[in-house]
């Protein structure tokens, strides 16, 4: 096991070289999985750090960090892009900002575990473009389907793959 970390040190520098601990970036605001997310990480001794306009509780631990950002439009979403990187495992169902994760170099997986990737990436950003113009258009459409239990247990398996291939290089 690694040596805790200062939780209020800076984080490395995106463009930080291979031996940069992996992290988690959280957009933590309305992340129904942060307590998979903890559990999974403390597993891998990897950093969490989840992002937010407003404070809530985060434990105390060495390998997390809470970050509350301002309230300005689309300031966590910012934060989390300008941090994402090769070692890094980004949660978010924020489509767009997964987009600019993911041409960081990030891998991003949504709160039920579906990873975005490059190759699906085009066509969700079209989905919701249509979705956006249809409830502007007063149609009323669906939401996404309630969370479940096999919903987060994909998520559990989704985030550990993940840190197992960043692990791997």
């Amino acid at each position: 096991m690694t040596a805790p970390i200062d939780p209020a040190a800076e984080p490395p520098p995106s463009s930080a070289p291979a031996t940069a601990p992996l992290r988690v970036l959280v957009d933590g605001d309305a992340c129904p999985v942060k307590d998979e997310i903890y559990k999974v990480a403390w597993r891998h001794d990897v950093h969490v750090v989840v992002v937010s306009n407003s404070p809530f509780r985060v434990p105390v631990h060495p390998l997390v960090r809470r970050v509350v950002v301002s309230d300005g439009f689309d300031a966590a979403d910012n934060w989390i892009a300008e941090e994402a990187s090769p070692r890094t495992v980004v949660v978010t169902a924020d489509i767009l900002l997964a987009d600019r994760c993911l041409k960081a170099g990030a891998q991003v997986l949504s709160s039920t575990g579906k990873p975005f990737t490059a190759n699906s990436i085009g066509s969700q950003i079209a989905t919701r473009a249509i979705m956006a113009d249809l409830r502007a258009g007063g149609d009323v459409i669906g939401g996404p389907a309630p969370f479940s239990k096999a919903d987060r247990s994909r998520f559990l398996s989704a985030l550990d793959e993940a840190l197992v291939r960043l692990k791997r290089g």
